[in-house]
């Protein structure tokens, strides 16, 4: 679910009651009549925002997984709430992502990732490093493995399998199958590159439960996720320019 979305479903939790208080005029007292209005929410966060007589609330979002935030703007009283996007008109651009981005970045500590529980490629020398959440039936996963990831060189992609049921309902068994094989790496390469059908038995250990658990800790509900090795998580399929931008970041 998009953080666009949380913010829409976050108001139509509190437009209803909004009333008349007391006037509040510091950050502090803001967060207070917030508070006292919205008990059911958690503020993170009060400062002015980039408008006169506006502020900036940051709630907290209950959801599982990691820890994430959105913004709402109010006035000084908290008679009115602003929800969506505040554009700068300079520079043509949301003062209200940029703030998501900023609070909502997540950095992975590599050293933590189970790589033992990846299908590993490495294409050329494998000394640039990347980790990619990818779901075997995700038409993005195979856009991403056939316009992007197979142009690279001088890389090693872990793949970590996140099969997605409730989307695509037979990619658990893929999955399972996949890394059931004697040789992994071909068979998944097979299927996402080449369309090739996976064959043979599913019936072996897999670590999906374990990759399932830590996509959740790290937040990530839809495939592919790539993950780089200065920490940078980033969601979709992206071109190739920026994955070889991200990939030669510190």
């Amino acid at each position: 679910m998009s953080l666009r979305f949380h913010r829409l479903a976050l108001a139509s939790l509190l437009l209803p009651l909004i009333a008349c208080s007391a006037s509040a005029e510091t950050p502090d007292q803001v967060k207070a009549a917030f508070k006292q209005k919205f008990p059911q929410h958690e503020v993170s966060s009060v400062q002015a925002a980039p408008v006169s007589g506006l502020f900036e609330v940051v709630v907290k979002m209950k959801q599982p997984g990691r820890e994430q935030y959105t913004v709402v703007y109010t006035d000084a009283q908290v008679d009115h709430l602003i929800t969506g996007d505040l554009i700068d008109t300079k520079t043509r651009s949301s003062v209200t992502e940029k703030r998501l981005d900023e609070l909502n970045k997540v950095s992975v500590d590599w050293a933590k990732l189970p790589l033992d529980k990846a299908i590993k490629e490495v294409r050329g020398k494998g000394e640039r490093k990347l980790v990619v959440f990818s779901d075997p039936d995700c038409p993005f996963c195979k856009k991403l493995e056939r316009e992007s990831l197979s142009q690279l060189d001088n890389v090693t992609i872990y793949t970590l399998l996140l099969p997605l049921a409730q989307l695509h309902p037979d990619a658990p068994r893929k999955s399972r199958q996949i890394w059931c094989s004697k040789d992994r790496s071909a068979a998944w390469l097979g299927l996402m590159r080449g369309g090739k059908a996976v064959s043979g038995s599913d019936k072996c250990a897999t670590p999906l439960a374990e990759i399932a658990a830590l996509a959740e800790r790290l937040g990530i509900s839809g495939t592919p996720a790539l993950v780089f090795a200065n920490g940078d998580l980033v969601p979709g399929a992206i071109p190739l320019a920026e994955i070889e931008q991200h990939l030669s970041a510190k």
